[in-house]
Formats: C-alpha cells, sequence, structure tokens
C-alpha cells in the first residue's frame, strides 16, 4: 500500500507520528468510453468556455460564485495560507463509546501506520483505546478539506473514520411521515417472527457481489469467442506534422536540382514573400498545371542560373524516379533559359 498523509497524532502532551493509507479499494469493473466503430478511446479537454481554448492543469484554479453573480477565485497559494492546524496533526477531541456514533456520520476509512520511532505510543493508545473500549473523536484535514473522524482499533491497528459534519446530514422530510398510518398488531408479529428466523451472526464473506461475477462472466465468454479485437494505436499528430515538413522540404530541394539531404537554401536567396516553400510545393503538387513562363517561382529562377544547380538538374533527368514537382521544374528551366538568351 502507498501512504496519502503523514503526520501525528496528538493525545494530550503526546504526539505519534503515523502515515494514512487507505483502508479500502473498489472492486468494480471499470470501462473505458470507446468509439463503437473502431474502439477509439473518447477524451475530453480542459476548455475555457470564454475563448475556447484548451487549458493547462497548471493555470486552473478554483472559482467560487456569489450569490449576486461575481466570482472570486482562489489559487493554491491561498489555500496555503489558511490557519488550518489539522493540516499535519490529527487532534484526540473527545473519547465516546462506538454504539453513541451513527453510521450515516462515516465517510472514508483510513489506517494508520506508526512512522519510524512512533511504535511504542502507537501501542500505547491503541491498547489504551481496546481496553477502555471507545473511540477517539478527532479532526483532519485531507484534500483541502477538515473533516471530524473516529479513531478505534481494529485487528491491533488504529483506524480512522472521516465523518460527515451534522449540517451535512439531509433531513429526511418525506410526506408519509405525517400521515396516521396504522399496523395490526398480526402483522406486526408475523414481521417479528420473520426477522427472527433470519437472524445469525454478521459474516461479510458469506455474501457474493453476483452482478460482478456475471459481469465477469461475460467479458470472458467474448474473450473465448473471439469477441475481442485490439487496442487501436493512436499516432502522434506532432510527429506526423514534422514528417510531412519534412517530406515536402525534400522534394523542393529536390525541385530546385539540390540534393534530398542537404539543408534547404537559405532564405536570403528568394524574396520573403516566396520563402514557404513546403505549402507552395504542396499547394502546386495539387493544382492543375499552368505554362512554366508565368507562374515559375523566383527561388527556381535563381537556382537555375548558377552552374551546379544546373548541372544536377542535368542529373535529375537521367534518374529513374522523379517527384511530380521536379518534373514540372526540369520541364520549367529550359524555357527560362530559352527566354534569357532570347
Amino acid at each position: 500500500m502507498r501512504s496519502i498523509w503523514r503526520g501525528a497524532v496528538s493525545f494530550g502532551l503526546v504526539s505519534i507520528g503515523v502515515k494514512l493509507y487507505s483502508a479500502t479499494e473498489d472492486k468494480d469493473i471499470r470501462f473505458n468510453q470507446v468509439h463503437a466503430t473502431d474502439g477509439g478511446r473518447i477524451k475530453y479537454k480542459r476548455v475555457c468556455s470564454i475563448d475556447g481554448e484548451e487549458v493547462e492543469y497548471s493555470e486552473i484554479a478554483k472559482g467560487y460564485e456569489l450569490p449576486d453573480g461575481q466570482l472570486v477565485i482562489l489559487t493554491d497559494e491561498d489555500f496555503d495560507e489558511l490557519p488550518l492546524s489539522s493540516r499535519r496533526e490529527i487532534d484526540v477531541l473527545q473519547f465516546v463509546n462506538q454504539d453513541e456514533i451513527d453510521p450515516i456520520h462515516f465517510e472514508k476509512t483510513y489506517y494508520l501506520e506508526p512512522d519510524g520511532p512512533a511504535t511504542r505510543p502507537y501501542v500505547l493508545l491503541r491498547d489504551a483505546l481496546a481496553n477502555a473500549g471507545q473511540v477517539a473523536i478527532t479532526k483532519i484535514a485531507l484534500r483541502q478539506r477538515e473533516s471530524l473522524a473516529a479513531l478505534r482499533v481494529r485487528d491491533d491497528v488504529l483506524v480512522l473514520h472521516t465523518m460527515r459534519w451534522p449540517d451535512e446530514i439531509r433531513r429526511p422530510d418525506f410526506g408519509f411521515l405525517d400521515e396516521d398510518v396504522t399496523v395490526r398488531p398480526q402483522e406486526l408479529q408475523m414481521a417479528e417472527a420473520l426477522i427472527s428466523s433470519m437472524s445469525g451472526a454478521f459474516d461479510p464473506h458469506e455474501f457474493t457481489d453476483d452482478y460482478r461475477e456475471a459481469m465477469t462472466a461475460l467479458l470472458e465468454a467474448k474473450q473465448t469467442g473471439g469477441e475481442v479485437q485490439p487496442v487501436p494505436e493512436t499516432a502522434d499528430p506532432g510527429a506526423a506534422v514534422v514528417d510531412l515538413m519534412s517530406a515536402l522540404r525534400r522534394s523542393v530541394e529536390k525541385a530546385r536540382g539540390g540534393s534530398a539531404d542537404e539543408e534547404p537554401a537559405p532564405a536570403k536567396r528568394a524574396p520573403a514573400k516566396k520563402a514557404t516553400a513546403p505549402r507552395k510545393a504542396a499547394e502546386e503538387d495539387e493544382a492543375p498545371a499552368k505554362p512554366a513562363a508565368k507562374k515559375a517561382p523566383a527561388a527556381r529562377t535563381t537556382a537555375a542560373k548558377t552552374p551546379a544547380a544546373r548541372k544536377t538538374t542535368a542529373a535529375k533527368k537521367a534518374a529513374p524516379k522523379k517527384t511530380a514537382t521536379a518534373e514540372k521544374t526540369a520541364d520549367a528551366a529550359p524555357a527560362k533559359r530559352t527566354r534569357r538568351s532570347a
């Protein structure tokens, strides 16, 4: 188990270092929301209702809306400044009999483990509680919330039950409570006899979660029958964009007469407005072919003027494979030279 809280039990003048562990765990069969057609996971984003932008966790604060509609925003720093004495201390307030506490107050259960050299005072408090047959009423702060808690002994371990505050218990305001309902003595006697016949010592191991067992059997049957599919792999959208841009850049370099392994030509060789070569190359691949004399980019004209570029272009004409952009550029280059020589 992993501790979720670390502090001390304050018992009079004695301070007992302890670690807090969740004493219970859910055994429910959990499902993920997926797309029924392909099994893709459904994801949710934290989006601001004003600008529509996704918000990072680090930018999220807590807001309290006042009755007049105004909003008070609190950050983690505001919560840290609150004078909460029970933040790292379980303060024992009173000792009571356990049957005096209505179970409706109980919320969640935790185990307490002695921390380091606190084993001896821990055992002292445990044995004193067990001999007195009482529970300790304490206060503890967990997850920015202070709660009442009952501290008792179970299987030689101190167990802490967080409790609801009295104003958190709802009043059962039901209409039938005001009605005059009469129950005949014979009916009451038969009901009491039924209760007596079904009475026994409580053993939680005698009861089973039938729904969970049926769900487990259903999943196993589908697995045996082959009604399964692999979890679909989702590509990283960022990596896809980088690969696409890299491929377009290499295509442009080939079209300019350079090597695919070379770095892109400096931006100063082409006008600033035509520096976005990858996007333009992509547009030209999709757009209908147009006369080269009218639409040839200035960057390609500059490349065609250099001897090295003309040699590389000639070599690429002899290559077995060409890109669509390279073919158009190769056709456009002679036209440019003919026009210039004329």
